[in-house]
C-alpha cells in the first residue's frame, strides 16, 4: 500500500533478523520489556487493529495475544515465547496481507474506538501502525545498545 509501511517493516525485519535469541530475551535495566516482547507486540498490534486478531484472525496462535498485547510483560509469561524465526515468518506473512488492503478498506469507519487518539477510519489506524512500528524499532535499537554495552 504505502512506501512508508514498506520502508518501516523492512527496517524492522532487518533489525530482527540480525538478532540472536539471547539478546532478544535480555531484560535490561530501565526497560519494562525485552526485545522479543517488542517484536511480538508490533505483530499482534497490527493484526489486532487491522484484522481483528485474535477473534477474527487466525493467522498465528491466539496465545500470542497473552504474551504480547499492551500491558503484558515477559515477567508474567507462563508459556514459552515463539522463537525469533517464527516471529519473523509471521511478520513477513503479515506484510503482504497489509499491502493488499484496498483503498475502500482504509476509508471504512472503525468498528471500535481506542482509549487514545482520534482514529475514525482504518486509514487512520494504518498511519498509526506505521508510527507505532517505528517507535518500537527505536526502542529495540536502544535496548540492543544497552545489552551490548554490558
Amino acid at each position: 500500500m504505502s512506501k512508508q509501511f514498506e520502508m518501516t517493516r523492512s527496517a524492522f525485519l532487518s533489525f530482527v533478523k540480525d538478532l540472536d535469541e539471547e539478546t532478544a530475551d535480555m531484560q535490561v535495566r530501565y526497560f519494562n520489556n525485552t526485545i522479543r516482547w517488542h517484536i511480538g507486540h508490533v505483530l499482534v498490534t497490527a493484526e489486532g487493529l487491522l484484522f481483528g486478531y485474535p477473534k477474527q484472525s487466525t493467522n498465528f496462535p491466539e496465545g500470542y495475544n497473552k504474551l504480547f498485547a499492551s500491558g503484558t510483560k515477559p515477567a508474567d509469561w507462563d508459556t514459552e515465547a515463539p522463537e525469533l524465526s517464527v516471529l519473523v515468518e509471521c511478520l513477513e506473512e503479515q506484510q503482504p496481507r497489509i499491502n493488499e488492503l484496498s483503498e475502500d478498506f482504509f476509508k471504512q469507519d472503525l468498528p471500535y474506538t481506542l482509549p487514545f487518539g482520534n482514529f475514525k477510519t482504518y486509514g487512520d489506524i494504518y498511519e498509526m501502525i506505521i508510527q507505532h512500528e517505528s517507535e518500537h524499532l527505536g526502542k529495540m535499537k536502544a535496548m540492543k545498545q544497552v545489552v551490548q554495552a554490558q
